[in-house]
């Protein structure tokens, strides 16, 4: 099944952000990862462990990035890295959890994250995006390089929206990840059913 997840940025919110996480949680997509890079680890800890309990109440699986201490505490099973963090993460800390995944982009980088044991990759940023401001987008033939390249399942990040997800689906991705499009949302559910309504 093709997966639609929400990757979270403050900056992106325009309004209260923890108000917007829990529109967007409501809505269902298919798991929520916790990006927050303005919060120190204590804070970021505090926010997880609030994330973690709304999971609960959705069923909406929350994954935490960065901080895997973090993620420990809160009993967050879902991490995912900076390809360095996840390269000098030691395997017994990989241990503790159930997926990991890491971001890349390059081909190279895609390997590197396969060696390295992780269960998923996010490539990017694949269409131009706002929160890549004046870098063109690295386009769907990348895309599917890099789902050919490694035999993991591949979420595409970056400008995705309803009229260019199947697109993405077509080019080999297992899912796409959206960032400024559920944080900047009135209605996030809206949005979620404008995107699986795509790839029918």
């Amino acid at each position: 099944m093709f997966k639609i997840i929400c990757v979270t940025d403050r900056g992106s919110c325009r309004g209260d952000f923890e108000t917007q996480l829990s529109r967007i949680a409501a809505a269902g997509p298919d798991g929520i990862l916790l990006r927050d890079k303005q919060s120190d680890e204590a804070a970021y800890a505090a926010l997880l462990c609030r994330m973690q309990a709304l999971s609960r109440q959705t069923g909406v699986p929350v994954i935490a990035h960065s901080f895997s201490a973090a993620a420990r505490r809160c009993g967050v099973t879902a991490l995912h890295l900076p390809l360095p963090l996840l390269t000098a993460m030691p395997d017994a800390e990989k241990a503790a959890f159930s997926q990991i995944g890491a971001s890349c982009h390059s081909v190279s980088d895609a390997e590197t994250v396969y060696r390295c044991g992780a269960s998923y990759l996010v490539a990017g940023h694949i269409f131009a995006t706002d929160c890549k401001k004046g870098l063109p987008g690295r386009g769907l033939d990348f895309l599917h390089e890099i789902c050919r390249a490694v035999p993991l399942p591949v979420y595409a990040i970056g400008g995705i929206t309803p009229k260019t997800v199947s697109a993405v689906r077509d080019a080999g991705a297992s899912g796409a990840c959206i960032m400024s499009g559920f944080m900047a949302s009135p209605d996030p559910a809206a949005l979620l059913t404008q995107l699986r309504e795509a790839i029918l």
